[in-house]
């Protein structure tokens, strides 16, 4: 069964002038987030970018494709923190999503480091939005372990 999540974007204006916002439909939790291109390529400015929202769909994705991982090596995670840092540059092809970094800090008791690394690339290699990224954008990853 295949489930669907709706997003909205409303958008005024030329590429450089305009600006617009944009609703998680599906779950009603953001509403009219500005967005705009200044936003995606200087700083944030209190709007988003579509690369803020691919970099928090990767941390949440991320976050959950690892404590599986932990929990099928029986060491369920007491916490874990995911961080996701896209990076969007003008390259020859156009301005593109071109890095994704994912950083990881778990404290998961009764795992040693070599499982614990084990389990977070096949979180990496495992999650359906770094699938979704694989062969566009180059996923980096740090993943450590606090006792």
């Amino acid at each position: 069964m295949a489930t669907t999540r709706t997003a909205r974007a409303n958008w005024k204006g030329g590429l450089f002038d305009g600006e617009g916002t944009v609703d998680l439909v599906s779950s009603q939790i953001l509403s009219g987030a500005g967005v705009s291109w200044p936003s995606r390529t200087e700083e944030a400015g209190g709007k988003t970018s579509p690369e803020e929202l691919i970099a928090a769909a990767h941390a949440a994705c991320f976050a959950m494709a690892f404590s599986k991982q932990l929990n099928d090596r029986e060491a369920a995670p007491d916490s874990l923190k995911v961080e996701a840092t896209s990076s969007f540059e003008k390259t020859d092809a156009g301005f593109r999503l071109t890095k994704m970094h994912l950083s990881a800090v778990a404290a998961a008791p009764g795992i040693d480091e070599a499982a614990f690394q084990e389990a977070a690339t096949a979180a990496k290699e495992g999650c359906p939005v770094s699938n979704a990224l694989k062969g566009n954008v180059e996923i980096t990853l740090d993943a450590r372990l606090e006792s």
